[in-house]
């Protein structure tokens, strides 16, 4: 990979995160969707964090996809104005206009609710969001970094996650691999810790 490449935060330098690392050199330039697969605990988050910083983009925000409850979710991601449901007093922004011109991304998104799958969808074919309770749209330009621990290729043979967003988010493709597979970095975690 380039050797002007950020990677703060990786310990370790196997094989495996070699070849990760080679391919986040040539997909963080572009703006297409990368969904990160792994385990949990593979570190899906630092290497989406690798992959803004060493894109063109200014901000970075991290959503997990599956700390919010039903019905809010939405919400979050998209913004509400003041009326739309029961507490919102005022109109709020959600994550992805916070993101206008960087990078969001988005854990869990396995367990995303059909409804927001669709909106998201949405989101990444004509880059337009709307707010919970409005009928106006609004144009963002962010790109997506997705990451699951769960198998989304079953789940669109299941019925369970949307195919054509599947698609949409699956244009760079990063498998993690866990530590059983990088035993030679035991050591020198260890020292690290």
């Amino acid at each position: 990979f380039k050797d002007d490449l950020i990677i703060e935060g990786i310990i370790g330098s196997s094989p495996a995160i070699q070849q990760v690392l080679k391919l986040i050199s040539s997909i963080a330039p572009a703006s297409l969707a990368v969904l990160l697969e792994g385990e949990t605990g593979t570190g899906k988050e630092l290497f989406a964090r690798i992959i803004h910083q060493n894109s063109r983009r200014n901000k970075f925000v991290a959503v997990n996809c599956g700390a919010f409850p039903s019905g809010v979710i939405e919400s979050e991601l998209f913004g509400h104005v003041k009326g739309a449901f029961t507490g919102a007093t005022s109109d709020r922004k959600g994550k992805f206009e916070e993101a206008h011109d960087g990078t969001i991304f988005l854990d869990e998104i396995g367990e995303l609710e059909p409804f927001a799958q669709v909106k998201l969808l949405r989101v990444l074919e004509v880059g337009e969001i709307q707010r919970v309770g409005s009928d106006q749209t609004r144009r963002v330009n962010v790109r997506v970094i997705a990451a699951t621990n769960r198998n989304l290729e079953a789940m669109v043979q299941q019925g369970k996650f949307r195919d054509d967003l599947y698609y949409r988010i699956n244009m760079c493709p990063l498998y993690l691999p866990p530590l059983r597979e990088r035993r030679d970095e035991v050591p020198i975690l260890l020292e690290y810790f």
